[in-house]
């Protein structure tokens, strides 16, 4: 995704650290940018089956107290022919906590409501690999929504798991 496009697309949903900090109030958002080597990149889409596109990642760490409890990211795909922006909320431990759509603007009929991304609320990588209709139902009309969050639910844990977790 092009930088100028994601920067498009953030300017008309605003801030994911204002969108954090409403989520979790009382919370500070710490941004950290990490520039990934080709080991690490090699290493999420092993874990992922998913390419990452570029070096540069950024992750919104929400801290209480000064601890980090959850871990968001912002990722900008393509759907069917337009964009779709997703903010994935991961826990301490590398668990969806919880995913909101942000921006989409393929037509409304293709949106995953909030139902639907409740399923993968707990869902972390481990022997199954999040795949979708094995470990999340898809979507009737849907998929191509369905599988787009879904593979990116795996990339963003993998790259968790790589920067945070225990794959360092």
């Amino acid at each position: 995704m092009s930088t100028l496009l994601l920067t498009f697309l953030l300017f008309q949903i605003g801030k994911p650290e204002k969108i954090l900090n409403e989520i979790y109030p009382n919370s500070k958002i710490e941004i950290k940018n990490i520039v990934l080597s080709e080991t690490q990149k090699n290493k999420v889409k092993e874990l992922s089956g998913v390419e990452i596109e570029g070096k540069l990642v950024t992750f919104y760490l929400v801290k209480f107290n000064d601890q980090v409890k959850f871990y968001g990211f912002v990722d900008v795909h393509i759907v069917r022919t337009l964009p779709e922006v997703v903010l994935y909320v991961l826990n301490d431990r590398g668990e969806i906590e919880l995913i909101q759509i942000l921006s989409f603007k393929e037509p409304p009929e293709y949106k995953a409501d909030d139902n639907w991304l409740k399923y993968l609320k707990g869902k972390t990588l481990g022997k199954n690999l999040l795949r979708l209709r094995r470990d999340v139902p898809n979507m009737t009309g849907a998929t191509l929504t369905a599988k787009a969050i879904t593979d990116n639910a795996r990339k963003v844990i993998a790259l968790w798991k790589v920067i945070f977790g225990e794959v360092r």
